[in-house]
């Protein structure tokens, strides 16, 4: 074989060599796997997209515009009126919802407004004066959407919370909140909360407005608007009213507990310690000899400085007793002895 023929077999030996080694492992390997094609994962219409807060959505349900008419002569009308708007939120699948006194007291007829555009009529089931809070049941067999219910005793200065109540126009108002603090709070009514929260920013129709957690659930009611603008809220919280609904619901008021004696004062507390700065109309007091601008000092010989004090003193006694409130007017110091009454004889605390 010529020289030029043996090198033409030896390329191609060498071809057929390359092209084998590259075959074969093709020829038997496995399979290449093809991704099978999946549906686009859904995408919601912006328009059923809801703009609220989770927190907001999981509380409206249970939050219930209340309009009241309370009678015109009672004593909480000169001061509240009459007719009056607030908020209540269902805690109970009876139909029983919480809201604050001073919204349903003296009421001759409640009107519920449902987020769900039902509009029942609603009844006085009990009161806690001391707390503040009160329970109406609405009318009817539902169903009733429920609030879950929080611990408020968790909630320390700083944490995160949020405000939804029914304006007079029925319309749902919320805001994000926050604890500014958690304090005793008095006010000039005899009224006195061991713990309290102030919440900010405030809502404007606060009585009776949810506040709720980060997961919606309720651990306070609003009940008041506290300073100057911009203010802010004062929320009662829900551990005062949880061991006690169900007195409230069976007995109308709180049972477990002695009546408070109640005088009927409205006192300011500052750096001029107690001063008289008027009466409730229904208290017994009003009679009693006090006068406007008579500085508070001391209840049954036990000097006072605050207003905490004088309440701490005057509820250790009972209602129906006679309490010595020493007053100091001008440059004279007199002690002025009134009986005292339990409020709950004033108030219906039931539509019964």
């Amino acid at each position: 074989m010529h020289t030029a023929d043996r090198r033409m077999t030896r390329r191609m030996c060498t071809a057929i060599v390359v092209a084998a080694a590259l075959w074969l492992p093709l020829r038997f390997a496995a399979p290449t796997a093809t991704a099978v094609p999946r549906p686009a994962p859904p995408r919601l219409a912006p328009n059923a997209v809801s703009a609220m807060p989770s927190y907001v959505r999981r509380i409206e349900p249970a939050v219930v515009g209340l309009r009241v008419k309370a009678r015109a002569d009672a004593p909480s009308s000169q001061r509240l009126g009459a007719r009056r708007a607030g908020s209540a939120v269902i805690f109970d699948a009876r139909g029983y919802a919480v809201t604050v006194t001073y919204l349903i007291v003296d009421a001759e007829s409640i009107e519920a407004q449902l987020r769900d555009g039902r509009l029942v009529r609603a009844e006085v089931t009990g009161m806690d004066l001391e707390s503040g809070l009160a329970v109406v049941r609405l009318a009817g067999n539902g169903p009733w959407p429920v609030a879950s219910l929080g611990d408020s005793r968790d909630l320390l200065t700083g944490a995160r919370t949020g405000t939804v109540a029914v304006d007079e126009d029925d319309d749902l108002v919320h805001t994000a909140s926050t604890i500014e603090g958690v304090r005793r709070f008095s006010a000039s009514w005899e009224y006195m909360l061991d713990r309290a929260f102030i919440v900010a920013p405030a809502i404007s129709s606060w009585g009776g407005s949810a506040l709720v957690d980060e997961q919606g659930r309720l651990v306070g009611i609003v009940s008041l608007r506290l300073g100057d603008a911009p203010h802010v809220n004062l929320a009662i919280p829900l551990e005062t009213f949880v061991p006690v609904k169900d007195e409230l619901i069976a007995a109308g008021r709180v049972t477990s507990r002695r009546p408070r004696p109640w005088l009927g004062l409205l006192t300011i507390g500052g750096d001029d310690g107690i001063v008289v700065d008027g009466f409730n109309d229904a208290g017994p007091a009003r009679a009693a000899g006090f006068r406007r601008g008579d500085r508070i000092v001391g209840v049954d010989g036990v000097r006072v400085a605050t207003q905490e004090e004088f309440y701490e003193r005057l509820w250790r006694r009972r209602a129906g007793d006679t309490i010595d409130v020493a007053v100091r007017r001008g440059d004279t110091e007199r002690v002025i002895s009134v009986r005292s009454v339990d409020r709950y004889t004033l108030y219906r605390s039931t539509s019964h």
